[in-house]
């Protein structure tokens, strides 16, 4: 009873020092609220994404005060405000800068493709992994190898369960940088929204008007962005590759031994 009691009061302590930050993040220029825009401590595994109206809520513990949260949005400047100001207003308003690109210079050379399936095809139902909660910025994706470039064309996904009516995801494209260091390629948002009764057993997304290139080594990753209720969609998975997923945004990549059955058809370069 006493061990018993002891754990009940350190919860009772750490739920204490924990406290609800909300706020609402818009579009600078039009004050347009930002909706799907990543929220979180860098390598904390405190974070979410905001909703259709730009607001987002997060418990952080006290010990976390001086920490910087990550407001990111492709297409938007990142923006950063430490735990401790955004605890000094009861809704802190964050404003997202639109990011200006700049076009690198083009260099047109002879190159040869040929059409492949990169990824995971399982279609076997007895090993399944994937969304089994409602989660917000919950991501598996899937390390694609290539040596060259690579032209996206299509999404593959084989379905083991889905308990939505709809299904509502991010896709997300990272280049590989380092070990565990990926970085988004895309500059735009690319949202997938399928109705159960198109799913079946397979999701097939056409990317080839999205112009997607990749050179070397990247990820392909679905992200959770969407509050859709209690239910889960699971995937078939193998044991041939591995499942790289984060549990909050901005939170640290990680892996699983089992690979989701996401794979792409693409144009790869000889």
């Amino acid at each position: 009873m006493v061990r018993n009691l002891i754990f009940t009061l350190l919860l009772l302590g750490s739920s204490a020092n924990a406290q609800e930050i909300r706020g609402i993040v818009v579009d600078a220029q039009g004050q347009r609220p930002a909706e799907f825009v990543n929220v979180g401590i860098r390598g904390k595994n405190i974070g979410t994404v905001t909703d259709e109206r730009g607001r987002f809520s997060l418990v952080v513990d006290a010990q976390y005060d001086k920490d910087t949260v990550l407001f990111s949005m492709l297409g938007y400047e990142t923006q950063t405000v430490t735990v401790s100001d955004l605890r000094k207003t009861v809704e802190h308003v964050i404003q997202l800068v639109p990011k200006v690109y700049e076009l690198a210079e083009a260099h047109v050379k002879p190159r040869t493709f040929k059409e492949h399936i990169l990824g995971v095809r399982s279609t076997k139902k007895w090993l399944v992994a994937g969304f089994a909660e409602d989660r917000l910025g919950d991501e598996y994706g899937i390390l694609m190898k290539a040596k060259k470039a690579v032209f996206l064309k299509q999404l593959n996904l084989n379905v083991a369960q889905c308990t939505y009516d709809t299904v509502f995801f991010r896709l997300n494209v990272y280049e590989v940088r380092g070990e565990m260091d990926f970085v988004n390629i895309l500059r735009e948002p690319i949202y997938i929204k399928v109705a159960k009764a198109r799913i079946q057993d397979k999701i097939e997304i056409d990317l080839g008007s999205r112009n997607i290139v990749v050179e070397g080594d990247f990820v392909v990753a679905l992200e959770h962005v969407k509050d859709l209720g209690e239910g889960n969609l699971m995937f078939c998975a193998g044991l041939s590759e591995k499942t790289y997923f984060r549990k909050t945004s901005q939170g640290n990549w990680q892996t699983s031994p089992v690979g989701i059955s996401l794979s792409v058809l693409a144009d790869v370069e000889k």
